[in-house]
């Protein structure tokens, strides 16, 4: 339930956005055409600033009550790379670094200290998209996005040999995603802004058990799996 009012947000939040910076001209009846040939360049760079909000899905091998899991509001930076293939199709190249945190509550526990643990996750983040536009109108031109990445966690304390009877929780270092979105591009007099959000789907198991097969805490769940958005505003 969190992720879904949170992507609500997102989405509400993202359309404001957009449409904020396409006001002066953009939307209206003939707008001065800005930025006429910028699509044409085979190679072109950019930037991106952001939100994330990502959670967990959990699988269980018995039933049993689901872990709760309090999300946050994380923070992605980055550089684009983008490469003209053909005349609507791009690929795209984002390393960046997303920084998040998201709050377990195991159930079965009358400590709350025991129940919690706080997974921390700065994220080297490596995705290699490809990027599908619509034909420009004026000074606008949507696209759809989608692509696989794969991140390094610096916070997955995957090599610590204490675990969750120690309070320590640990996941994998590295993590497999695919991801599908979409974004509008913006032509402004001096630059292209595209907005864009996304939805962040991880591949494989992260969640590291813990020594013990019978512990409380990782002993019945049979992945653990990341899932979230992306709303990045990029800059070229």
């Amino acid at each position: 339930m969190p992720l879904k009012n949170s992507m609500k947000k997102s989405i509400i939040l993202f359309f404001i956005t957009s449409l904020g910076f396409a006001q002066g001209g953009l939307f209206g009846k003939d707008p001065i055409i800005n930025l006429e040939n910028f699509d044409k360049q085979k190679v072109h760079w950019g930037y991106y600033l952001g939100f994330n909000n990502l959670d967990f899905k959990f699988d269980y091998l018995a039933p049993t009550e689901d872990i709760s899991v309090q999300t946050t509001v994380g923070f992605n930076v980055g550089l684009v790379g983008n490469l003209r293939l053909l005349e609507y199709v791009d690929l795209r190249f984002e390393p960046g670094l997303a920084i998040t945190q998201r709050n377990l509550t195991f159930p079965g526990f009358d400590d709350k200290v025991q129940s919690l643990r706080e997974a921390k996750s700065t994220y080297i983040y490596f995705p290699l998209l490809l990027k599908f536009s619509s034909k420009r109108t004026g000074n606008i031109r949507p696209y759809l996005l989608g692509g696989v990445s794969t991140a390094v966690n610096l916070g997955s304390n995957s090599k610590a040999p204490d675990d969750n009877f120690n309070g320590r929780f640990r996941m994998n270092q590295w993590t497999n995603f695919y991801e599908v979105g979409f974004g509008i591009d913006l032509y402004l007099e001096y630059f292209k802004f595209s907005p864009s959000i996304r939805g962040v789907f991880s591949m494989n198991d992260e969640l590291i058990r813990d020594n013990s097969p019978d512990s409380p805490w990782t002993g019945n769940i049979g992945a653990m799996k990341t899932r979230g958005i992306f709303v990045n505003f990029t800059f070229h």
